[in-house]
């Protein structure tokens, strides 16, 4: 069994289900782009929905894992690509390219908006019900979508980088913000945390919480990742934790029952 398998089981499948994870194609501005979307097809009718934006390494085996355990959850769940089909890079490469949307945050947002708008186009996607959720880029991603004003109910970063903006942008927001980071994160010092969490006081009107997990390094929730030395490194703990958190956060924006969580 793969650390990636440890993580599905965290959510079993219900009795009864009919989880489906499948590629979807889609496109912005003619670059052709290659995510997944998962759901419980014994489900009839519209329901909440998640939007999963992947870390530096693309769409990759993760982001299907999450998107499985999302619908193993009741929600349709989509894996956006922010890079193109065909753009996988490997650790010599991955810090080149996410740079290089980071450099371009007009073009990241717009990339991430094209998979909301492709999830909202799914017929079992309840409109007024979604959420971006993403980690390491894909939480800077999530955060960047949600400063665009965009029609969300949430947004969640794990170990996302925490970008601030001058002027600030904060007061755009319409969702409500959970930020899952880790207390040894060199990539996300406290000071970084602290920066972020001032310009979001200066948008009284913005709901925001930053869960902080001890020990915790970059890609805490992200199985494999082994490279201590460059302050990267998987804990189950800090998993199992923030999912949980995600759980209750989805819970709450959705509208659902909360006694079960």
């Amino acid at each position: 069994m793969t650390a990636i398998d440890d993580v599905l089981q965290t959510v079993p499948e219900p009795a009864g289900a009919d989880v489906r994870v499948d590629t979807v194609r889609y496109h912005h501005e003619g670059t052709p782009l290659l995510g997944v979307i998962a759901k419980d097809t014994a489900i009839a009718g519209r329901r909440p929905a998640v939007l999963v934006v992947h870390d530096w390494h693309g769409v990759d085996e993760h982001v299907e894992a999450r998107v499985t355990m999302l619908a193993r959850l009741g929600y349709v769940a989509l894996g956006a690509d922010v890079y193109g089909e065909g753009v996988r890079p490997g650790d010599d490469t991955a810090g080149q390219v996410a740079g290089s949307f980071y450099q371009d945050l007009p073009l990241l947002r717009a990339r991430v908006r094209a998979g909301l708008d492709r999830l909202l186009d799914d017929p079992d996607v309840d409109p007024s019900r979604v959420v971006v959720m993403g980690y390491c880029f894909g939480g800077s991603s999530a955060l960047e979508l949600a400063r665009t004003g965009a029609d969300l109910v949430g947004a969640v970063s794990f170990h996302g980088g925490l970008i601030t903006h001058e002027p600030s942008d904060a007061a755009e927001i319409r969702a409500k913000l959970l930020v899952l980071t880790g207390a040894a994160d060199p990539v996300v010092p406290d000071a970084k945390v602290a920066a972020w969490q001032d310009e979001m006081r200066g948008a009284p009107d913005v709901d925001w919480q930053v869960i902080t997990y001890a020990g915790a390094m970059h890609a805490f929730a992200v199985p494999g990742t082994d490279a201590p030395d460059h302050g990267a490194q998987y804990q189950a703990r800090a998993d199992r934790r923030s999912w949980r958190a995600l759980e209750v956060f989805l819970a709450e924006v959705f509208d659902e029952e909360l006694a079960a969580l």
